[in-house]
C-alpha cells in the first residue's frame, strides 16, 4: 500500500468518541475453600457416570417397550386397517360391476360397458394391493387365502355370466355365482375383523408395557434430579449469585464495579469473560453511533441523487424522443415524395428506418413508465377494478379487433390502488396474452378470488404457453422469449407488472401448475394449454382482533 492510500484509508475511518474509563477486570489470585479447587466438569461427571448407568438400563427397557408397541401399532394401522377399508371398496368394486352389467344388457350403452371394465380393473388393483399388504402381516394367511377365493369367485362369476352378457349371449346363473362372491366376501371380512382384534389386544399389551417402563423412567428420573438439585445449589448456584450481584451493579451504571467472585474455575473465568464483553459493548456502542451518523448523511445524499436521477431520465427521455420523431417524420416525407423514384429496395429501407424509430419510441417510453412505478404513487383508498379493467380493454380495441379475441373475468372487487398503475397492469398481462396466441381465436379470462387479507387475480389464456423453465426470466426486464420479427414488443410489460404488483404490496408468478394440468387435458382438435398468470394484491381491510 502506497503512502497516499495509507492517509487516505486513515483520513476515512469513522472516528471513536471517549467513552468511560477501561478497567481491567479483578480476578482472585487464590481460591478459597476446596471446592474452588473442584472444576463444576468434575463433580457433574462423577455424579452423571453413576446415574448414567441407572438411566440406561431404565432406558432400554422403555425403548425396547416402545419399539414393540410402534411395532404392533405399524401393523393395525399400517396395514390391517388400511386392507379393511380396502375390503370395503372390493365389495363396493364388485356390486358395481354387478350393476353395470345389467344395466347393459338393459340398455346396450356402451358407458355401462366401460363401467364394468373399468371396476373389473380397479378390483384387480384393489386385490393385489391387499395381498401385497397382507404379506409381511403374522397370522394373515387365513385372510390372504380368503382374497384368492373371493378372486377366484369374482373370475367365475365374469366368465360365467358377465363377459357373456357382455357380448350380447344370455347366460343364465348369475345369480348363483355372484352368491357365492357374497358369501366369500363374508368370510373375508371375519377373518379381517379378527385379524384386527389380535393385533388390537396384541397393541393394548404393548401399551401396557410402554407405561411401566415409562413410569420407572419417570422414577429414576426424579431420584436423579434431586441428587443432582443438590448438586447444583453448591456447585453452580451460590457463585452464580455473587456473579449476579455484581453484573446488576454495573448494569445500573457502575462501570468501574469489579466483578470480583468466589467459586468454581469456571465462574472465576466467566466473570473475566462478561468484564470483556462489557468493555467490547461499550466500544460497539461508539462505533454505532458514529456509524449510524454517517449513515444519516448518506441517505440524504441518496436520496438526493435519485431525485437528480428521476430529472435526468425525465429529461433524456423527451429529448431522445424528439429527434426519433423527426427521423420518421422526414423518412415518411421523402417516401411520399420521392416514392416513385426509389425502387422497392429503397423503399424498405425507409421502412426499416420508420420501424427502427418507432420501437426506440416505444422502448423509451416504457422504460420512463418502469421508472415512475413507484415514484408518482396516487393512490385511492377504494378503486373500483371494473372500471380499471374498461379502461384497459378500451386501450386494447384495436389489438382485440385485430385478432377477434374474447375477454371475460369474473366479478372485480374494490381494494386501494393507483388507478393508472393498476390499469398498466391488466392491459400489459392482457395484451401479452391476447399477442402470443395461436392457431385459434385468442380467449382470455381474469378470474378472482378471496385469500385471507389479499385478492389473488389470475389471467388464463389459450396462447401459446411458456415453459416452466422461464417462470422467473419472463419477470425480468428485457428478457424476450422469442424474436421480435416473430412477436413484437420491447421486453418491459411483465417486469412493469412485477414491479407495480410489488410495490401494492402483493406478489407476481407464473403458474406452471395449472398449465400442466391444461396440457395434459388438452382437447382433441389440438388446442393449445395457454399460460396463467397470477398475482396477489391486498384487499385494505384491516381485522381489529
Amino acid at each position: 500500500m502506497t503512502t497516499d492510500e495509507t492517509a487516505a484509508g486513515d483520513a476515512g475511518r469513522i472516528p471513536v468518541p471517549a467513552g468511560p474509563p477501561v478497567l481491567a477486570p479483578v480476578i482472585p489470585s487464590k481460591a478459597a475453600g476446596r471446592l474452588n479447587r473442584v472444576r463444576i466438569g468434575q463433580w457433574f461427571g462423577l455424579g452423571g457416570f453413576l446415574l448414567a448407568l441407572l438411566l440406561v438400563a431404565s432406558l432400554a427397557q422403555a425403548g425396547t417397550a416402545i419399539y414393540q408397541q410402534n411395532r404392533a401399532r405399524q401393523m393395525l394401522t399400517g396395514r390391517v386397517d388400511p386392507v379393511a377399508l380396502m375390503q370395503v371398496q372390493l365389495s363396493s368394486s364388485m356390486g358395481g360391476q354387478d350393476t353395470a352389467i345389467r344395466q347393459y344388457a338393459t340398455s346396450g350403452s356402451p358407458a355401462h360397458l366401460a363401467t364394468y371394465r373399468q371396476m373389473a380393473a380397479e378390483e384387480a388393483r384393489i386385490s393385489a394391493t391387499m395381498r401385497r399388504m397382507l404379506a409381511r402381516v403374522p397370522g394373515s394367511q387365513r385372510a390372504v387365502t380368503d382374497i384368492e377365493r373371493l378372486d377366484a369367485a369374482a373370475g367365475a362369476w365374469r366368465a360365467g355370466y358377465a363377459d357373456p352378457l357382455a357380448m350380447a349371449k344370455r347366460p343364465a346363473g348369475g345369480d348363483q355365482l355372484f352368491d357365492a362372491i357374497r358369501t366369500q366376501n363374508v368370510t373375508l371380512q371375519r377373518d379381517l375383523m379378527a385379524l384386527h382384534t389380535a393385533f388390537g389386544g396384541r397393541l393394548q399389551d404393548r401399551v401396557g408395557n410402554v407405561f411401566w417402563s415409562l413410569l420407572a423412567v419417570a422414577v429414576m428420573i426424579v431420584l436423579a434430579s434431586l441428587a443432582l438439585a443438590l448438586l447444583i445449589r453448591r456447585a453452580v448456584l451460590r457463585p452464580l449469585s455473587e456473579l449476579t450481584s455484581n453484573v446488576r451493579a454495573v448494569a445500573q451504571g457502575d462501570f468501574a464495579h469489579p466483578l470480583d467472585i468466589r467459586g468454581a474455575a469456571e465462574f472465576v473465568e466467566l466473570a473475566a469473560i462478561v468484564d470483556g464483553m462489557r468493555h467490547r459493548i461499550m466500544e460497539e456502542w461508539r462505533f454505532t453511533s458514529e456509524a449510524r451518523r454517517m449513515l444519516d448523511e448518506q441517505t440524504t445524499e441518496l436520496r438526493r441523487s435519485n431525485a437528480e436521477l428521476e430529472q435526468f431520465a425525465y429529461v433524456a427521455s423527451h429529448d431522445l424522443q424528439e429527434p426519433l420523431r423527426k427521423v420518421a417524420s422526414f423518412c415518411q416525407m421523402l417516401e411520399r415524395k420521392y416514392g416513385d423514384e426509389l425502387d422497392d429496395r429503397g423503399r424498405q429501407y425507409i421502412n426499416f428506418a420508420v420501424d427502427g424509430a418507432k420501437r426506440m419510441q416505444a422502448l423509451i417510453n416504457d422504460l420512463l413508465n418502469f421508472s415512475r412505478v413507484g415514484r408518482h404513487d396516487r393512490r385511492e383508498e377504494s378503486l373500483a377494478m371494473r372500471t380499471v379493467m374498461d379502461r384497459a380493454l378500451y386501450s386494447l380495441s384495436q389489438l382485440r379487433e385485430e385478432t377477434g379475441a374474447e375477454v371475460t373475468w369474473d366479478e372485480l372487487p374494490e381494494l386501494p390502488g393507483d388507478k393508472t398503475q393498476l390499469t398498466q397492469l391488466l392491459q400489459n398481462v392482457l395484451g401479452n396474452a391476447i399477442k402470443f396466441h395461436g392457431d385459434a381465436a385468442p380467449r382470455v379470462h381474469i378470474g378472482v378470488r378471496r385469500d385471507g387479507a389479499m385478492w389473488e387475480f389470475s389471467c388464463t389464456d389459450n396462447g401459446i404457453g411458456i415453459d416452466a423453465k422461464y417462470r422467473d426470466r419472463i419477470f425480468l426486464i428485457f428478457q424476450r422469449l422469442h424474436p421480435q420479427d416473430v412477436y413484437t414488443g420491447t421486453g418491459i410489460g411483465l417486469a412493469m407488472c412485477k414491479k407495480i404488483v410489488e410495490h401494492h404490496g402483493g406478489r407476481i408468478w407464473l403458474d406452471t401448475e395449472s398449465d400442466a394440468a391444461r396440457e395434459s387435458d388438452t382437447d382433441q382438435d389440438g388446442e393449445r394449454p395457454g399460460t396463467t398468470i397470477r398475482w396477489t394484491l391486498p384487499t385494505g381491510e384491516t381485522n381489529d382482533a
